[in-house]
């Protein structure tokens, strides 16, 4: 009987990341939830289980390489690794940025994906069919005002999943992009605007239908679930109602 394949999901404490997780458990995964609060991923894994389904819950911080390397350990062969932990500080312009914000997007949506990418492409290699996802962002393909870092972290972490698809060519793990646009989620904006809930509503406003945190995971999923030769180098997607990062339409 074959085991069960296993999935990684980094930022899988709220959001596109839980959504994942829950979305792979009823796939057939075995899913890894890391996250740094570890009371979100452990009452998300006891729900899974309670489900029926398999999941593990590891308190991670994607920054710290020598956690990284430790947790990597535990693998011999992996399935899945959803590169999701990331985020955006700020919507100040490049003129009055703080580069203490800059930094810190670059160490998590960046450093953070190479870290444990890095970590775990062995594991991947050796499955014989592994995957990585990267959850990049339509800002990693355009920019926009006020988005300068998250923007620059963003081309970066796309730029990475580029130069890892060459890299790796010719061996059995493919490389996906999924760069969601618009997507309403209980922590993003919020999170963006330091808990500014005000701030956060207006991001939103009059759009009729953002994306939700499960249409980003079903997109994810049914990349992932793709036949083993098929390959979905890039996948953007985004609500109706956004033709682009600065295009929007709202109904009032």
């Amino acid at each position: 009987m074959a085991a069960t394949p296993i999935a990684v999901i980094t930022g899988a404490s709220s959001g596109i990341g839980a959504a994942t997780a829950r979305q792979l458990a009823a796939a057939g995964y075995r899913v890894v939830l890391t996250a740094r609060r570890k009371d979100r991923i452990e009452t998300l894994a006891a729900e899974l289980t309670e489900a029926g389904h398999q999941a593990t819950a590891y308190a991670l911080d994607v920054t710290d390489r020598a956690a990284v390397d430790e947790f990597a350990t535990a693998f011999r062969s992996l399935a899945v690794l959803v590169n999701n932990a990331g985020g955006a500080l700020g919507a100040d312009p490049v003129a009055t940025g703080d580069p203490s914000d800059w930094r810190q997007m670059y160490e998590t949506n960046v450093i953070g994906t190479l870290n444990v990418t890095q970590a775990l492409l062995p594991a991947l290699t050796a499955s014989g069919d592994g995957t990585v996802v990267i959850l990049s962002s339509t800002a990693g393909l355009s920019t926009y005002e006020g988005g300068g870092g998250y923007v620059a972290a963003k081309h970066g972490e796309h730029v990475l999943a580029e130069t890892l698809r060459l890299e790796i060519v010719g061996t059995p793990v493919r490389v996906i992009e999924v760069a969601p646009g618009m997507v309403k989620t209980e922590e993003f904006a919020t999170t963006r605007f330091r808990g500014d809930t005000e701030k956060a509503a207006k991001v939103y406003a009059g759009v009729d239908a953002p994306l939700s945190a499960d249409d980003v995971a079903d997109t994810i999923t049914w990349a992932v679930t793709r036949p083993s030769h098929v390959n979905i180098d890039l996948l953007v997607v985004r609500p109706r109602a956004q033709a682009s990062n600065s295009k929007v339409h709202r109904t009032r």
